[in-house]
């Protein structure tokens, strides 16, 4: 391999940040639970949340406009003042979390960061990402932070002409098959799919991947072994 550029994914690659998104979703069940049961909330709020994606992206601000469109669906209208503002006051807290880093993440780029160009490649809110990134104190070690709207193949062309590399001297590592893996091998770069234990319904796939320029491994720090 001739890898110039390591990417890394953000959310659950580098910092905890799924799990979040699951207690804020139980504590929207809990809110409505005389209306429906919590696998109708469920399904109601992933429906919605996956039919906004085109008007407001992905992140905790969609996400919190998500639940209070589900929650008026869910009670025809006649949702209260107070529960739009508990919902609003949950989305508030997740925006307010610290951030946890994952194991190893410090350890894998102190060791890259002298052979490599290192580079975040998320997809998200603006504000948010931005915010995370510096809360999380890894500013010091990336070359370019790329925000993308969508992780697909034009974005990730974008980002390698940007970067004034080929495609097959990226390597991008994240915990996601449908966003961080499958893109990047379309257009000739490498992977590696480091999973979470938590994965959010709309980025599961259940696609096999047979590539030479894929591997898995079972923690970020594999990558080491793999480079």
């Amino acid at each position: 391999m001739d890898i110039k550029v390591i990417a890394f994914d953000a959310d659950d690659t580098l910092w905890v940040n799924e799990p979040y998104f699951r207690q804020t979703e139980e504590q929207f069940c809990t809110l409505l639970a005389s209306y429906a049961s919590q696998h109708e909330l469920e399904r109601e709020l992933l429906k919605i949340e996956i039919a906004n994606l085109g008007l407001y992206g992905y992140g905790i601000k969609g996400f919190i406009l998500s639940m209070i469109e589900a929650a008026m669906k869910i009670t025809q209208n006649t949702l209260s003042i107070e529960a739009v503002a508990r919902i609003m006051d949950l989305g508030k807290q997740m925006l307010n979390q610290p951030i946890e880093l994952l194991d190893g993440v410090e350890e894998v780029l102190e060791t890259l960061k002298s052979k490599y160009r290192l580079v975040v490649a998320t997809k998200g809110d603006l504000l948010d990402q931005e915010r995370k990134l510096k809360k999380s104190g890894l500013n010091p070690y990336f070359h370019h932070i790329e925000i993308m709207s969508e992780k697909d193949d034009a974005n990730y062309l974008k980002l390698i002409k940007h970067l004034d590399i080929q495609p097959q001297e990226l390597l991008m590592v994240g915990n996601s098959l449908k966003s961080d893996v499958m893109p990047v091998l379309n257009i000739g770069g490498h992977a590696v799919h480091v999973p979470y234990h938590i994965t959010w319904a709309h980025e599961q796939i259940e696609d096999s991947i047979d590539n030479e320029r894929f591997k898995s491994a079972d923690s970020i720090k594999d990558i080491l072994a793999y480079l």
